[in-house]
């Protein structure tokens, strides 16, 4: 089949095959037809400069318009020119839910190639510029030219504190509704492929032979279809199952089905036909609807004046967002919409197994699944789910994903479709099914990350049972790229099960095996990791385990005071050692004193410290732990040297020697005799 692009002038620049970060766009479809103009608006977009801060281009429009697909095919074209790189993330999560900008932030400064140990910790504030996260990516971009690709922006709210005051990087951003409120943005607006590109989409996808023998029919498909690519691929994927529907018949269907949806819905979900359409927003008056000199034309309503930004562009960083309304539910695509229709036809004409794994894949991970987690969602063999999954996606329901590290094939529900399939799956399926299936990938997903494990570290043991031969992980290089490749998909099912609250016996076995598996691989963030304690400390808070809390608690401390943030490791370490004290548990409540103490060390406050550290002394003590005895009377005696209090300061010093001596510890003697020597010497000359 051939393969039809957009003609348009290569950007100047390093070859765009070495630029790196390529492969993290999104595949696209494989064919692409049209839309010169919007590329040649956003081309020309690109090029103006920005007050202060990286330019931003806006790509807006309705869902299955083929945004994404139009921003990766630009970013392509002028990947040479950004030669440090490519960064792609999405801002909405599959149900429509909002990505804060800091967790977007973490994962672009990883892909930036910052050191994962160096990635900042979620903050206290997780929307504001001031996170710590963006902030970091902020610095990172300083002097780099760098593409940044942000995939279905929900509000201004997530795009602001991630841009950068370097007028060499750009932003491109797409959204399905307005982003009110920053300034100096002109957005291209999308609309229908022109009838030419549509037909050419048609004869492509369904066969020129059949399209150019009915190029009546064609024009009144297209016509059904509002000339929306996603609209159409799904009505070429029903042609192309169906070699016996006339081209003019599909579009009777079309209108037919797209009817009946309208009046088949309850009136709760439906949606005004304008709330889909993407105002030209934030523009000063340019992006006109209907002429459109940024693009194709899309009808509705002039956008309101409270979005025209001031004559002048803002210089200060704080003043490029204007306080807006909270962020506006996602844009919906009402039912009176042609992809409605479509998808309608489409999901009629599958299989009674095809239509169940495209219901049981909206409780994906991400709506992103291969054969091994799709298999477990449906209780089928792996290659079986693997050829389902493959009639999908030639249906044009599910979108190719970059294949994994291994060459898996790997699909996404399109967020388009899935809320429709949400109301599917809940109608159709018992939620008995439900939680069976959800049960079932959680356990696989165990199964995954412990074979992982074994095979990362086989010192650790013998692994779990071996998986059946598709599913398995064949070796620790592999077993790396897999962690690694599925770490997010990974985070996000521990955190929705434990979210629901109704699987924490397997949610907590996968928790535990990602706190073992995760960092054998060796780029463990420690943003991954708190938040993984953080799910602990859920689970044991809701089942009230105050040990296990309380472990989870000082893990998070820890976490913290690497971080050098030394106020929050604080807050962790007395909340674990309230848990500790309800579990009875001495170790835990020394190990919970001691953090502490060397928080209030490390903010200088030397009273405080010698205070928790005579605490934590006493309880180790009462335990017998000479080891802990000694080094912690050395702790007292460096609090109380701080102090000035320097006879107290040799006489602990003194006491940990002792007991070092008793021990045997000589390596411990040799650096506290260092110390005391230190101690005295300054002591001598006056300090």
């Amino acid at each position: 089949m051939a393969r039809k692009t957009a003609t348009m002038e290569a950007g100047t620049g390093a070859p765009a095959e070495r630029v790196p970060g390529l492969d993290r766009l999104p595949a696209g479809p494989a064919l692409f037809v049209g839309r010169r103009t919007e590329l040649a608006a956003l081309r020309a977009a690109a090029v103006r400069p920005a007050e202060g801060r990286s330019p931003v281009l806006v790509l807006a429009g309705r869902p299955g318009s083929g945004r994404t697909a139009l921003a990766v095919r630009f970013a392509v074209t002028v990947a040479g020119q950004y030669p440090d790189g490519v960064l792609f993330a999405r801002l909405s999560a599959p149900d429509g839910g909002r990505v804060p900008p800091a967790r977007a932030a973490r994962r672009l400064l990883e892909q930036l190639g910052a050191d994962t140990a160096e990635v900042p910790l979620p903050g206290a504030v997780g929307d504001g510029r001031d996170d710590p996260a963006c902030v970091a990516l902020r610095a990172a971009l300083a002097g780099r030219r760098v593409l940044l690709v942000l995939d279905d922006v929900r509000d201004a709210g997530q795009l602001w504190p991630l841009l950068a005051d370097e007028p060499g990087c750009l932003v491109l951003a797409t959204t399905a509704g307005p982003l009110t409120g920053i300034e100096d943005i002109d957005p291209v607006i999308l609309g229908g492929l022109d009838r030419t590109a549509a037909a050419e989409l048609l004869g492509d996808l369904v066969g020129g032979t059949r399209i150019g023998c009915d190029p009546v029919g064609a024009a009144d498909l297209a016509e059904a279809c509002g000339s929306q690519p996603a609209a159409l691929r799904l009505m070429a994927g029903r042609l192309r199952g169906k070699p016996e529907l006339a081209v003019t018949e599909a579009a009777k269907e079309l209108l037919r089905a797209v009817a009946e949806a309208g009046k088949a819905e309850p009136e709760a979900v439906k949606e005004p036909a304008e709330a889909v359409d993407p105002p030209a927003s934030n523009g000063k008056g340019k992006g006109e609807r209907g002429k459109g000199r940024r693009g194709a034309a899309v009808t509705g309503p002039e956008p309101a004046a409270a979005v025209d930004p001031p004559a002048e562009p803002a210089r200060d960083p704080a003043a490029w967002v204007r306080p807006g309304p909270e962020p506006a539910e996602p844009v919906p695509v009402p039912d009176n919409d042609p992809l409605v229709g479509a998808f309608t036809l489409a999901y009629a004409g599958l299989t009674a197994a095809q239509a169940r794994m495209l219901r049981a894949l909206t409780l994906a991970p991400a709506q992103s699944a291969d054969p091994r987690t799709a298999s477990a969602l449906v209780g089928c063999p792996a290659p079986e789910a693997a050829t389902t999954l493959a009639a999908l996606a030639e249906r044009e329901l599910l979108a190719e994903e970059p294949p994994a590290a291994d060459g898996t094939a790997r699909y996404r529900v399109p967020g388009r479709l899935h809320p429709r399939l949400v109301r599917l799956r809940e109608r159709d399926d018992r939620p008995a099914e439900i939680e069976l299936a959800r049960a079932r990938l959680l356990e696989r997903l165990v199964r995954l990350t412990e074979s992982a494990r074994s095979l990362l570290d086989p010192s650790e043991g013998a692994g779990p049972d071996p998986l059946p031969g598709p599913l398995r992980l064949k070796s620790a290089a592999h077993a790396r790229e897999w962690l690694l490749g599925e770490r997010d998909p990974l985070l996000g099912a521990v955190a929705d099960a434990i979210g629901q609250g109704d699987l924490d016996g397997s949610a907590g076995r996968l928790v535990t095996a990602l706190l073992r598996s995760l960092p054998l691989t060796g780029a463990a963030a420690p943003a991954d990791l708190h938040q993984l304690h953080e799910l602990v400390l859920t689970v044991a808070e809701r089942h009230g385990r105050p040990r296990r809390a309380s472990a989870a608690l000082l893990n998070l401390g820890d976490l913290q005071a690497a971080a050098g943030r030394w106020e929050q490791a604080s807050g962790h370490y007395r909340a674990a050692l309230e848990h500790a004290r309800t579990a009875d548990d001495e170790a835990l409540c020394a190990r919970a004193l001691e953090g502490a103490a060397g928080c209030h060390r490390a903010l200088g406050d030397a009273v405080r410290a010698a205070d928790w550290y005579g605490r934590a002394l006493g309880v180790r003590q009462s335990m017998g732990d000479q080891a802990a005895e000694a080094r912690l009377l050395a702790r007292v005696a460096e609090a109380h040297a701080a102090q000035r209090r320097f006879d107290e300061a040799e006489r602990e010093y003194r006491a940990s020697l002792s007991v070092l001596r008793r021990i045997g510890d000589e390596r411990g003697r040799e650096a506290v005799a260092a110390a005391l020597a230190e101690l005295r010497e300054r002591v001598s000359t006056g300090w």
